[in-house]
């Protein structure tokens, strides 16, 4: 028999979600970020529902060897370039294109005469990878007079405080101006970029969280706009149902206490499947409805959640038993939703399924 919890991938809404990124940045083209399996969607499922981008942007040499024994010809950027000289070769014979952000892998490649297409990281203001302004020309020129074909790059740190200050006005302006007279394509948009701040796309744009319908900003409402679909539906059953009376605690620490008689349902799901022990009493979770007619209904966490386990509220939903179906996120409970009572970031939650939740892609 097994345990119910399942990890649906709908491929669909991965192309629906790539054909509206394509309709917001115009000419620009697409490099689909799929790093940590792209976003714990897997890259299975990336390549099935993203096959019509113009290329795939992760961090993994092992990655690459698999899209390219899948028969993907087309680009492969290594996001944070080579991690060290060794691996050029590999570079080479899996035909990817490099980010360069410091003066080592400047080096490194200075040995290679096979001519490389990179992309330079200028540190703009995120101040974490790339060269800053004054190193940004020299390196730059040392890459071109080696013969690689080189392009620029920069990441925004602020493109998701919408309507909010600083936003990506001084990064734009350091990258113009360090860029200025050099030959090269230009990168620079990510999600929040390509949803909010369409004057700063570039020649390649680089979305990765919102091809998979959740929000940079942490809020579902942020992206209504844009008419993506959810990707990841996370999905178990109730597997007991508990009747207590008032004062009866629930758990590990009798975090919850029930102020009357109430029936709690429990859902196998728990930290050790990658859902956040942190949530708080009230989140929601996405309770079946009693026929298939019925949307369903929210109902909140009750009780700290386990490893295997977590429990919730069922007084709104007097029809739920064992076996009824639930949705820990999905198409009817966005991810951000739960992430906000959990104090992260969907992002946090889609990547941290864990292997031993069976994965559906459809």
């Amino acid at each position: 028999m097994e345990r119910p919890i399942l990890a649906s991938i709908d491929t669909g809404a991965l192309s629906h979600n790539l054909a509206r990124v394509r309709e917001l940045v115009g000419n620009s083209r697409i490099w689909s970020v799929v790093k940590a399996r792209a976003y714990g969607h897997s890259l299975k499922a990336a390549l099935a529902g993203l096959g019509q981008t113009d290329g795939f942007a992760l961090l993994d040499l092992d990655d690459a060897r698999w899209l390219r024994a899948q028969g993907w010809d087309k680009r492969i950027l290594l996001l944070e370039g080579l991690f060290n000289e060794d691996d050029l070769s590999s570079v080479i014979e899996l035909r990817c294109d490099l980010v360069v952000h410091c003066a080592e892998q400047v080096s490194w490649l200075e040995k290679q005469s096979h001519p490389i297409t990179v992309f330079l990281k200028l540190n703009s203001g995120m101040n974490r990878l790339g060269f800053t302004p004054d190193a940004y020309r020299l390196a730059y020129h040392r890459l071109h007079a080696q013969g690689h074909h080189v392009h620029h790059m920069t990441h925004f740190a602020n493109a998701d405080r919408v309507d909010r200050e600083p936003s990506v006005g001084a990064q734009m302006e350091c990258f113009s101006k360090t860029i200025d007279g050099l030959q090269g394509e230009t990168s620079l948009a990510n999600s929040a970029a390509v949803l909010w701040h369409r004057n700063a796309l570039g020649d390649w744009v680089r979305p990765g969280i919102m091809l998979h319908g959740i929000s940079p900003t942490g809020a579902y409402k942020d992206i209504e706009h844009a008419h993506l679909k959810t990707v990841m539906s996370l999905s178990s059953k109730i597997i007991a149902v508990q009747e207590l009376q008032a004062g009866d605690a629930v758990g590990y620490g009798a975090r919850y206490v029930a102020k009357q008689a109430m029936r709690i349902g429990v859902i196998a799901c728990g930290y050790a499947d990658g859902y956040p022990r942190h949530a708080v009493d009230g989140t929601p979770v996405w309770v079946s409805g009693p026929t298939d007619k019925t949307s369903g209904i929210i109902c909140p966490i009750a009780g700290q959640v386990s490893m295997d386990m977590l429990t919730i509220d069922l007084s709104h939903a007097p029809w739920a038993t064992l076996g009824t179906s639930v949705e820990l996120w999905g198409k009817n409970l966005p991810v951000d939703d739960v992430a906000n009572q959990a104090q992260t970031i969907g992002y946090e939650l889609v990547c941290a399924i864990a292997p031993r939740v069976p994965v559906e892609i459809i």
